[in-house]
């Protein structure tokens, strides 16, 4: 094959990958599933192994992350990041335009952007590579999160381009859209974590995670929207983010170039009532005067730049009744209160409930039946009750107190120390639980089952089909019930059953992260499929035993155990593994080439030059050495690479254990 054809065969990947990439994290919608997903990434992967000159520097491959950062190196700001003077008032937006006209005449333009409710960040690149990526912080000095960023699918590693210069610096702001937000949130309830407030915290914490892999699992999108150089080739603002877009920056196609304040406000007007139909949020405009002379003659104040101003919507909020407080019972046992509210229109939808939380917010609001209470929904994607009206309140109102017993099944709600949740933890016979547990069980991150759906699962629940996961493996015995189901036809039944029979395929992790462990989320159960290697040493293992495999902590540790000491779950997996389902690591066969590391025990961990993690590993094992999880006292080695995790270099040293280059590997091994 020539290499033309080689190149628009990746290209096509790379095209496909990324619009998968955006239909999963910006419009929450797959329309594939993960291993259909991961295997065409393996197939760009090995074609840009084999051809790294024709490898797209901003391809899918490049945003995995792995490196792990224990502390953030505080970086000094080259330009400060001031903050701009901001208004909610449009005459103070009058007054900013008069003085810009007193000290620069009537000459002039403003951009108008959309202000992005984000985490600001500074990109510095180098001869057209990024080269570090740091917060705002003080506004002086911020922390570098470069190995974070560089996982975020919109941020170039490498630009190119007309007039690039030989180094500069882009200003912008890292955001999650709604729909990924919903989703991501929907997930930690489900795993019993208390869900983020809303986009910007969800993406502000996640910047600032340790592991850039799992930073690289989380929906982060980033707009950029100023350019800074010491010898501009540019004469405005606007004309710098036409040429940054032509470089790869993903710049907000919403800015606007007007002529005069009345255009300004015209801008504001529009986006105040459109701001609801965007993917992402926003809290307001921001106005640039556009002539990067004018903004050098306007200049600064000791916090702010002269020649720009912020206009900050209004959160959204309304007062109405609280008519009831109703709970929620979800997958893990957690219940949440909901307020029930008599229907008000809010950012441009009838409001019928919002969130209350947990049991300290009821406490902190005081809440009283009946009581009119304002409701927000500014940069909360979910309504929530953020404080009540007193003197409305009614003489005989009862305070609210949190329920005691689970409203589904009656049993006496648990509330561990340091937690905020209360859970119900009659999780074999609470219907919500039970419905929960099958759904996420089926789910497409889990088992993945075709033919099934949360719908389906609640009607075969209450048809008496399914009360156990199990159950679902015995649905080929029933076919006379499954076919009185109305709109479930002969075809949908045997789609539904092929889908059930192919998932004794999925391996060990993915059984394990369906059984629905609560803090086991996928990531976790991939780290304990490998510790552990099978579902009997998992289920006997101590809490001491569980913390030492790599990145499990006392509570996950603790839950686990907690887990399997009850027998309805022994016997559920005993079901469970008698139907087919996979319970141990499916081992890779390895050819034994020699005995020279017998005895020997290895991890592997950073970049390394000549081999892949995977080729080293096999190596080892060819040789007869041995694969650890996680540093610990019963390692003889650990092979380092570039841009290793600092914590495990910080354990190893700790622990005395040898740290070996690959070379010295390769020594080992007589290469």
């Amino acid at each position: 094959m020539s290499n033309i054809a080689i190149k628009e065969q990746m290209d096509a990947l790379v095209k496909e990958l990324n619009q998968h990439n955006y239909n999963y994290y910006v419009l929450a919608m797959p329309t594939i599933g993960d291993y259909e997903f991961d295997k065409k990434l393996e197939e760009l992967a090995l074609l840009e192994k084999e051809y790294p000159a024709l490898a797209d520097p901003n391809s899918p491959t490049q945003r995995v992350g792995g490196d792990i950062t224990k502390n953030f190196e505080t970086v000094k700001h080259r330009y400060p990041m001031l903050s701009l003077g901001n208004t909610y008032n449009e005459q103070d937006l009058r007054d900013f335009d008069e003085r810009v006209r007193k000290a620069i005449g009537s000459d002039f333009q403003y951009v108008c952007e959309l202000k992005f409710d984000g985490l600001s960040i500074s990109l510095t690149y180098e001869n057209g590579r990024l080269l570090r990526a740091v917060t705002r912080g003080d506004g002086t000095q911020g922390d570098d999160v470069t190995t974070n960023v560089k996982t975020i699918r919109r941020v170039p590693h490498h630009v190119k381009g007309d007039k690039v210069p030989a180094q500069f610096e882009i200003r912008g702001e890292i955001f999650m859209h709604r729909a990924a937000f919903d989703r991501l949130n929907r997930e930690r309830e489900e795993l019993g974590e208390v869900p983020y407030a809303n986009p910007r915290n969800f993406a502000s914490g996640t910047v600032k995670m340790q592991d850039s892999a799992e930073v690289a699992k989380r929906p982060l999108d980033c707009f950029l929207y100023f350019l800074y150089t010491d010898k501009s080739e540019f004469k405005t603002h606007w004309d710098s983010l036409q040429a940054v877009d032509n470089w790869g920056f993903h710049v907000c196609e919403h800015n606007r170039l007007v002529s005069n304040i009345d255009e300004v406000l015209d801008f504001v007007h529009k986006w105040e009532k459109e701001r609801h139909n965007l993917s992402y949020e926003i809290d307001g405009i921001v106005i640039k005067v556009n002539s990067y002379a004018q903004q050098q003659e306007l200049g600064f104040t000791a916090k702010s730049p002269r020649w720009a101003i912020s206009y900050k919507y209004k959160a959204d909020e309304v007062q109405t009744e609280l008519l009831q407080v109703s709970y929620q019972v979800g997958r893990t046992g957690a219940v949440t209160p909901v307020a029930n509210l008599k229907p008000v229109l809010l950012a441009g939808t009838t409001v019928k409930r919002a969130s209350l939380h947990n049991a300290n917010e009821i406490e902190r609001l005081d809440l009283h039946e009946h009581d009119t209470v304002f409701v927000e929904k500014g940069g909360e994607i979910i309504p929530k009750v953020i404080k009540v009206n007193p003197e409305k309140r009614r003489p005989d109102a009862k305070k609210i107190v949190y329920l005691h017993n689970c409203p589904e099944c009656g049993s006496e709600l648990v509330r561990k120390e340091g937690e905020a949740v209360h859970y119900c933890p009659n999780d074999e016979a609470c219907p919500p639980q039970i419905v929960g547990k099958i759904q996420h069980f089926i789910g497409r991150k889990a088992m993945n089952i075709d033919g099934l759906g949360d719908e389906t699962i609640e009607t075969f629940y209450r048809r008496g089909l399914v009360r156990h996961i199990s159950d679902l493996y015995t649905l080929h015995e029933k076919a006379t019930e499954l076919s009185q189901i109305e709109r479930f036809g002969e075809k949908s039944i045997q789609n539904m059953l092929k889908g059930i029979e192919e998932s004794k395929k999925m391996p060990f992790e993915k059984v394990l992260f369906g059984l629905g462990i609560r803090y086991v989320g996928e990531t976790v159960a991939r780290k304990l499929a490998a510790g552990v290697k099978n579902i009997e040493t998992l289920a006997a293992a101590t809490v001491p035993e569980l913390i030492a495999i790599d990145e499990i902590g006392t509570r996950i540790a603790e839950s686990i155990v907690e887990y399997f000491s009850k027998p309805e779950h022994i016997r559920q997996i005993a079901l469970l593994k008698a139907a087919g389902l996979q319970f141990e690591v499916e081992e890779r066969t390895i050819v034994l080439q020699s005995e020279q590391l017998s005895g020997k025990t290895f991890v592997i961990s950073g970049v390394f030059e000549n081999f892949d993690r995977e080729e080293l590993k096999t190596m080892i094992e060819a040789n007869g050495g041995k694969m650890l999880s996680g540093i610990s006292g019963k390692l003889d080695y650990l092979v380092a690479g570039d841009n290793m995790g600092p914590s495990k270099l910080e354990k190893a040293k700790k622990l005395k254990i040898p740290i070996i280059s690959e070379t010295e590997l390769m020594d080992m091994l007589g290469k």
